[in-house]
């Protein structure tokens, strides 16, 4: 039996994506990973207090409450991966060493550096966003590209071949999150 998680990509707009954005030159630059549609149980390695872009780490974000709140025109871009049960149990239990130990973690911000200079970067207990999302598809087993998570950028899942186009806009303009907005 297969199961879908699904991936989360975004610019809210903000000073800190935009200038991201003007170097990167790709139109998303911030990802999370959802274990349901509605994009309810999301997690990222972000702002940790909505008004701070200083204070990151690992974070469970919160569309209609927390930092997306804040920047209503977001845009974004869902992707949707099958995998099998199993595989969900896996990233359920490294995500799960995430959530108990979450106070531990750091915003990987030299790591970004890193990946625009195509050499990893990496500390324990230290993450971005995108090579969080790709840390928990590795330690489960499941290979999307050919590097390690320490060079996946939020870019590299919009060219990956396995993930399934689910919606393109602005995120309140997506389904199930309007329909919880309204």
């Amino acid at each position: 039996m297969t199961s879908s998680v699904y991936i989360l990509l975004t610019d809210t707009g903000t000073l800190f994506t935009r200038s991201i954005k003007q170097y990167t030159k790709a139109p998303y630059n911030h990802a999370s990973i959802s274990f349901d549609k509605e994009l309810s149980e999301l997690y990222s390695f972000g702002r940790k207090k909505p008004n701070n872009p200083l204070s990151g780490g690992f974070v469970k974000e919160d569309i209609l409450h927390g930092t997306y709140s804040r920047y209503p025109n977001t845009t974004c871009v869902i992707y949707k991966l099958e995998v099998t049960e199993r595989e969900v149990e896996k990233m359920r239990r490294v995500l799960e060493v995430f959530i108990k130990n979450k106070s531990k973690f750091l915003y990987n911000l030299l790591g970004v550096i890193g990946v625009s200079l195509k050499e990893p970067i990496e500390f324990s207990n230290s993450y971005f966003c995108s090579q969080f999302v790709s840390e928990i598809f590795h330690r489960s087993g499941i290979k999307l590209w050919d590097k390690l998570p320490a060079l996946v950028t939020p870019d590299d899942f919009r060219t990956c071949e396995r993930l399934q186009l689910v919606f393109e806009g602005r995120l309140f303009d997506y389904g199930p999150v309007k329909d919880k907005f309204l």
